[in-house]
């Protein structure tokens, strides 16, 4: 892994929409994703809205608050995304089985990143991951969920969104479940101050 320059890490605000759109390109990140395939209950809404109506409902939740995510800045670029949120705020979260509910402690989850090519292996994703810790500690949070990738075998971008388990642990997680060879359930406390 590279070093990492010097990043800023800040909310995704109404403000700094602009910013988002221009990392997430014409194509909404991931195949017209714009970060709402979590946030939508089935594969069959998410079908039908992915693309404009993905980028449209996304847009609707930056601009209603409160900030769902958190950008990496290299200067004035977006270089990194980082999705969180209660783990309410993901309807896909309780549907899935091998990332139920581990106890019922209230968790932030991260379920999302999205780093630039040019910035990729360079420790954008354990940044955003401990910024994430604060940025759910300010709000009243305790604990901080992920749900990596595990996996020895390098993978295209595309299918490590969910982020590697060698960041998360970097960054202070914990694997605290396990329902699938490759799909950990992470966590680590927030930065409460």
């Amino acid at each position: 892994m590279t070093v990492t320059p010097k990043l800023s890490i800040r909310p995704l605000t109404p403000e700094r929409w602009v910013d988002f759109e221009a990392l997430f390109g014409k194509n909404g990140a991931c195949a017209g994703c714009w970060c709402m395939w979590w946030r939508m209950a089935s594969q069959k809404e998410y079908v039908a809205t992915k693309g404009a109506g993905t980028k449209r409902a996304f847009k609707r939740i930056v601009t209603k608050g409160p900030p769902p995510g958190l950008l990496a800045y290299a200067g004035d670029e977006a270089v990194g995304w980082c999705a969180i949120a209660t783990r309410d705020a993901y309807p896909r979260l309780a549907n899935s089985k091998i990332l139920a509910p581990v106890d019922d402690a209230p968790v932030w989850s991260v379920t999302c990143f999205f780093v630039r090519r040019d910035w990729r292996k360079r420790g954008v994703t354990v940044a955003l991951l401990e910024e994430a810790a604060r940025f759910a500690g300010k709000r009243g949070g305790k604990l901080l969920e992920g749900y990596p990738t595990d996996t020895k075998k390098p993978q295209p971008g595309a299918f490590v969104f969910h982020g590697l388990l060698s960041g998360f642990e970097r960054a202070g997680f914990k694997e605290v479940a396990r329902r699938s060879k490759t799909r950990p359930v992470v966590r680590r406390k927030a930065v409460v101050r």
